[in-house]
């Protein structure tokens, strides 16, 4: 029997299982508890008769927090019995059992309180409305500091896997859905022992002068992208500020703003609302999961630096590469933007458009080790000379050799094969059609292009037409066909390439 009204109220309450044979006992403790509450929540009575209502009723209510139970029922040991399957077969460590009996001398209390996991043994003769309160009382507090416990566990557990996954993104986008979810995550973890999952949930950063959500659930799940100060209530953003002005995390009932401002003074915000307060317990865990959200966040900027600093060697490498050649300004920068095009439109995965575009940069590598007088030679080459220039592709892979950082390899494989052709006419080892990597291959095509558009020391820019004309009698012999036709349908979107990056 269950207390109906209690449950349809949506009202927040202590299961408290009542396991007795005899119906008085089960109305006289109704009616010393009809008026009990503890913490603001009062009591919801589930009755049982016997060992084995027991343990159907914990079966069905494993988040009862008290069990009220008579030792002597349909055997004289039933209640043991119940107590022993609740914590070795149930495996319920959360529930708190008051033993009862009517007969203490079927169960001597020392015996019962010293070998079996109870939290208090009571005969029935001796239970007043006082007594029966304060065992109560002691009972689901002890419940509750428990469930506290275990959820605060569990929420370590959580941070401590959540930590090693948000440092593993690679983008502040990636990061705020990460953080996002596994925040969701977290509030939705176990049941009643924790607050119901978000009802409004964002990641905000500084974008372009404006704090624009950069990921989001709930409430704002379709204003990704859009400045916070367009989409959110005054109460929000009123929060905000006051995270702003004290540059820390701030809460109210179920709210939470944390605060996050990296060493070059650049601030991210997170603002979770919920349908319930936020307890002690869900602060605490929010404010320890908050250091982990900080270093990733600074994490990230740090990778972004090195990774910038990265592309920056890379470029300026092989600008000084190009001075010494004599080749027209930014052909590095304008191989480099056409390739990434190319992968776009080939639809590659956005980590291999961002590597291709950091590679090509090397392609000509090799020609470090080729004297000037021989790459700024106006004159035809001889034999001699251009066998020594076809060495360039070797060079630059044996640079790169040995370096373990992935677009290092790239690189090496882009400077061994971009003199490959789709064929198998090419250098240095006559690989054909897709033995040839796909970045070589779209390398080869949109070098040779930027080489033809520009003038060099040893020629000068051809016709756009004499290159197109090329480029349609090299399908299939210098070049794959497919990216010839890709490129010939993009052209414009080419061309507007070499028109930014001039020089």
């Amino acid at each position: 029997m269950v207390d109906e009204w209690q449950k349809r109220s949506g009202v927040p309450t202590w299961k408290v299982i009542i396991i007795d044979d005899e119906p008085d006992v089960h109305q006289v403790t109704r009616l010393i508890l009809r008026n009990f509450s503890f913490e603001g929540q009062r009591l919801e009575m589930i009755s049982g008769f016997s060992g084995g209502d027991a343990m159907k009723l914990m079966q069905q209510h494993p988040d009862a927090a008290v069990v009220l139970l008579d030792v002597v029922m349909e055997h004289e040991d039933s209640g043991l019995r119940v107590v022993r399957w609740i914590r070795e077969e149930a495996q319920n460590r959360f529930v708190r059992i008051i033993l009862r009996t009517g007969q203490p001398g079927q169960a001597p209390e020392e015996q019962v309180t010293t070998e079996y996991d109870i939290n208090d043994y009571r005969e029935k003769s001796g239970l007043t409305d006082t007594s029966l309160a304060t065992s109560l009382i002691s009972a689901l507090r002890a419940y509750r500091d428990i469930r506290t416990l275990d959820r605060t566990r569990n929420g370590l557990e959580k941070i401590i896997k959540a930590t090693g996954n948000l440092f593993d993104v690679h983008s502040l986008d990636e990061l705020a859905t990460g953080i996002l979810t596994q925040l969701t995550a977290f509030f939705n973890s176990d049941g009643n022992a924790c607050p119901a999952g978000p009802v409004e949930c964002f990641v905000a950063a500084w974008t372009q002068g404006m704090l624009c959500i950069h990921a989001a659930l709930g409430t704002h799940s379709n204003s990704i992208g859009k400045p916070v100060e367009e989409v959110v209530s005054p109460t929000v953003l009123e929060l905000i500020e006051q995270g702003r002005a004290s540059r820390s995390n701030q809460y109210q009932d179920g709210a939470y703003l944390g605060y996050f401002l990296s060493r070059k003074e650049k601030e991210h915000l997170i603002y979770l609302q919920l349908e319930q307060p936020l307890s002690k317990a869900d602060r605490d865990l929010l404010n320890i999961f908050s250091l982990n959200i900080a270093a990733a966040f600074e994490n990230l900027f740090l990778n972004k630096e090195i990774i910038n600093t990265q592309k920056d060697v890379i470029f300026v490498l092989g600008e000084v590469i190009e001075a010494r050649s004599g080749e027209t300004g930014h052909h590095v920068r304008r191989v480099a933007e056409s390739s990434r095009l190319m992968a776009e439109f080939l639809g590659l995965a956005p980590q291999d458009i961002e590597l291709l575009w950091l590679s090509s940069p090397m392609h000509d590598l090799g020609k470090i080790g080729i004297s000037d007088t021989i790459l700024n030679k106006q004159e035809p080459l001889t034999v001699e000379e251009w066998n020594i220039i076809r060495k360039h592709p070797e060079v630059g892979s044996i640079i790169l050799q040995g370096q373990e950082r992935e677009v290092f390899q790239s690189g090496m494989t882009i400077c061994l094969q971009h003199h490959e052709k789709w064929d198998g006419s090419g250098y240095p080892k006559g690989l054909k059609g897709e033995e040839i990597h796909l970045f070589a291959r779209i390398t080869a095509l949109i070098d040779v292009f930027d080489a033809l558009y520009h003038e060099r020391a040893y020629k000068p820019a051809w016709p756009l037409d004499r290159i197109l004309q090329l480029l349609a009698d090299e399908k299939g012999r210098h070049f794959e066909p497919g990216l010839v036709d890709l490129f010939m349908d993009h052209l414009d979107d080419f061309i507007a390439i070499q028109a930014r990056y001039t020089g």
